[in-house]
């Protein structure tokens, strides 16, 4: 029961940071040091990741007609611009797929420490203060997912990258912060970064399990499916909240917060710990 409660614990940090710009993998990693899950440390590795496939559902079904490009009604319609939006959305992720595929163990032990979390919290949080501060006389350029590019999903990929080898970083963070650089809209931007965790997370998902193996134990199972329950119920709240928001305010709130997390984490473990 109790490593039940602690995944409920840790459902709830993942579907609330998945989304918010402010770094699931950062906050379960600090959420490890304090709550300690009483299984196999590769178990856990592959827990920290598959436990998103609940928050990537939430995805799918909030944005359903956003994703899903056949309609079913006397006959079967195809809607040519969904899918042109998912050939960029891959193009997008072949950079960090590439990356993951061959890389994902060697970052994962020089990156995966409450240090380099905390580092990147605070330089990914100064970055979204300086950007919104430079958007606020400029108009975006680009307000709907039709006139996305495949040279800007390309780019916003890149910065995908980079949350992809730096833990704290923030996969939303990152390519959201890629987007308003290059003049997306935030609503854009969010809806985008929110498409491309789609492939991203199933196929880092996959990539865990099938190395991990599929000899869970009836304890590990039940913990993997209360993770991912939480995640999604939780994400479904989370993504409608962040959709409203943004309509009217930036994003400096969470750049503060990235900053503050990030300063204290660095004082625990230089000061305290």
């Amino acid at each position: 029961m109790i490593e039940i409660l602690k995944a409920i614990l840790f459902g709830i940090v993942e579907g609330i940071t998945e989304w918010l710009p402010i770094s699931s993998t950062g906050h379960m990693i600090l959420l490890d040091e304090f709550v300690k899950l009483d299984v196999s440390p590769e178990f856990l590795g592959m827990f920290l990741v598959v436990i998103q496939l609940g928050a990537i559902l939430a995805v799918v079904v909030l944005f359903w007609n956003k994703l899903f490009p056949f309609r079913f009604k006397e006959k079967p319609i195809v809607q040519k611009d969904i899918f042109s939006m998912w050939f960029k959305i891959v193009a997008a992720c072949i950079p960090a797929a590439v990356v993951g595929i061959f890389f994902d163990e060697t970052f994962e032990a020089l990156f995966y420490n409450p240090i380099s979390v905390a580092i990147a919290l605070i330089v990914f949080g100064i970055a979204f203060l300086v950007i919104e501060n430079r958007n606020k006389s400029l108009h975006p350029k680009i307000t709907a997912l039709s006139e996305i590019t495949y040279k800007t999903a390309m780019i916003i990929g890149v910065f995908q990258l980079i949350a992809a080898v730096f833990p704290g970083t923030s996969r939303s963070g990152a390519t959201i912060i890629g987007a308003l650089l290059i003049g997306v809209s935030r609503t854009v931007a969010a809806e985008f970064t929110f498409f491309m965790a789609v492939p991203v997370m199933l196929g880092a998902s996959l990539l865990k399990i099938l190395k991990f193996g599929f000899a869970f134990t009836g304890a590990e199972m039940v913990i993997l499916f209360v993770g991912m329950l939480v995640a999604f119920l939780v994400s479904v709240i989370v993504i409608r909240f962040l959709m409203s928001y943004i309509k009217k305010h930036d994003f400096k709130v969470f750049g503060w917060y990235r900053i503050v997390l990030g300063i204290l984490v660095l004082a625990y473990f230089y000061l305290i710990k």
